[in-house]
């Protein structure tokens, strides 16, 4: 069994659309149909960042997304709830000026917004949402409600 959860079309967490041409070498949404990877295609140039990557792990305590979003600042980033239990991370990361005088040999870092959207469990306290930026990963953490025992009370048995 694997402890890392890919994209599901069933998951009810997941309001991202399901790609079904994910990591075949043509991507997807390609409108060229282009069988080859190395020539350029016409989809947007923030394709590659538009998917951020993002790790959500469950503790007794917690749920946590940790999103990998090397270069940007906090300022660049928005951790948002909206309908009371959909966390949304987005952000932007700016195209690099050009010069008149610069001449590109190559340019593989993307640029573009990027936004992913979570639906959080009905355990979520989304008042307490905490969120902190070290090293190019954003952590968000959504507190859980503790879950209550029901109270045992013992019956004394006459006789």
């Amino acid at each position: 069994m694997s402890l890392i959860r890919r994209g599901n079309v069933f998951d009810p967490f997941s309001l991202d659309l399901w790609d079904p041409f994910e990591g075949f070498p043509f991507g997807s949404g390609s409108s060229s149909g282009s069988l080859f990877p190395s020539l350029p295609r016409t989809s947007s140039e923030t394709a590659a960042f538009a998917g951020a990557r993002i790790d959500w792990k469950e503790t007794p305590e917690a749920h946590v997304f940790k999103a990998d979003v090397p270069g940007l600042k906090k300022e660049e980033v928005k951790v948002e709830v909206e309908d009371g239990n959909v966390l949304q991370i987005s952000g932007e990361r700016n195209k690099e000026q050009e010069e008149k005088n610069d001449t590109w040999h190559r340019v593989e870092r993307s640029s573009g917004k990027f936004m992913r959207r979570f639906r959080l469990p009905e355990n979520a306290k989304t008042e307490q949402i905490r969120a902190s930026m070290e090293n190019g990963v954003l952590t968000v953490t959504v507190p859980k409600e503790e879950v209550k025992k029901p109270e045992v009370k013992s019956i004394q048995i006459s006789g």
